[in-house]
């Protein structure tokens, strides 16, 4: 079942001639680089606030915390400040009483969120090849063995 589940996902792939990704050579920054933004993107509120503000455009940070739910007003600003020193967002303070602050995405945030969209699309054609893996893994795990 799994050879055929990945020879299924190669032909996807060739068919669809999806370019490899440039590993072997990547200049050691570029591989540090990659690392970093796995870690971040990989962090669930990074992905959230991403979302929100792709879907959404330019939030003022209460309507954000609206949007990302779960998140704390500690965790939302300790993300806004990584995706700002990463140029993810920019961070407009406006010259009002009360204080208005409003967060968007920059050129380099969007083809984040473009970048992460073909994951989204991955999954939704392979949703049921992983599905039926883990249901084949969880078959065997349960079975005693010996």
């Amino acid at each position: 079942m799994v050879d055929k589940i990945s020879l299924e996902n190669v032909a996807v792939a060739e068919e669809a001639q999806i370019p490899s990704c440039p590993v072997d050579a990547a200049d050691p920054r570029v591989a540090a680089l990659v690392t970093e933004l796995i870690g971040r993107v990989a962090d669930k509120w990074t992905m959230l606030v991403l979302e929100a503000l792709d879907e959404r455009g330019t939030l003022r940070f209460t309507e954000l915390g609206r949007h990302v739910t779960g998140v704390s007003q500690k965790m939302l600003t300790q993300t806004l400040r990584q995706m700002e020193r990463d140029g993810l967002v920019d961070r407009t303070v406006h010259p009002v009483i009360p204080p208005k602050v409003e967060y968007r995405l920059t050129e380099l945030g969007s083809t984040l969120s473009e970048a992460f969209c073909g994951v989204w699309h991955w999954a939704g054609r392979n949703l049921a090849a992983v599905e039926s893996a883990r249901r084949a893994f969880d078959d065997r795990a349960v079975r005693p063995t010996g």
